[in-house]
């Protein structure tokens, strides 16, 4: 599982720019930039936390390190679906916190050029919209590229990081 990760941190600097992790939530193909990326998992024993957000399902400890765990699917108000043997968790940091993200199945890491990466269409402002930051075109395929620090909003953050 941790394969991709390790290939993923030999690059540094500007090669990180335009690089993609992609996983799936279901049949859709979502894109993640490597930049906030630092590792991935597969599934931990994750601890409930009172009050948290819906789409928070709790925390877990990752080598003596205390983080938040979202369901992406969850978040993006798709249907709960049992984890499975295919079903991992991104380590993200942003905002000085790490977070970890479950999602059915990572993909690979692709480059997206500048080009082939365009603003996501606002037709309405649900909160799956307000998580996709890009379109990213790959061949005849499209990547919906998520805005990492809008999966959980400051006022949520600030409620985990007061919960820990």
């Amino acid at each position: 599982m941790t394969g991709a990760i390790d290939h993923i941190i030999e690059f540094e600097g500007d090669t990180l720019q335009n690089r993609y992790l992609t996983f799936l939530i279901g049949q859709e193909v979502y894109g993640i930039e490597v930049k906030y990326v630092t590792e991935i998992v597969g599934m931990q024993t994750i601890t409930e936390m009172p009050e948290f957000p819906h789409y928070v399902k709790g925390i877990m400890n990752l080598r003596g390190k205390i983080i938040a765990v979202v369901d992406v699917r969850l978040r993006f108000k798709k249907e709960p679906k049992e984890y499975d043997d295919r079903t991992c968790i991104i380590v993200v940091d942003f905002k000085g916190t790490s977070i970890g993200l479950i999602v059915d199945t990572v993909s690979e890491v692709i480059t997206i050029p500048e080009e082939d990466v365009t603003d996501a269409p606002q037709f309405n402002k649900s909160l799956q919209n307000k998580c996709i930051r890009k379109i990213g075109k790959v061949g005849e395929d499209i990547r919906l590229l998520v805005d990492c620090e809008k999966l959980i909003s400051d006022e949520d953050l600030i409620d985990i990081m007061e919960a820990m």
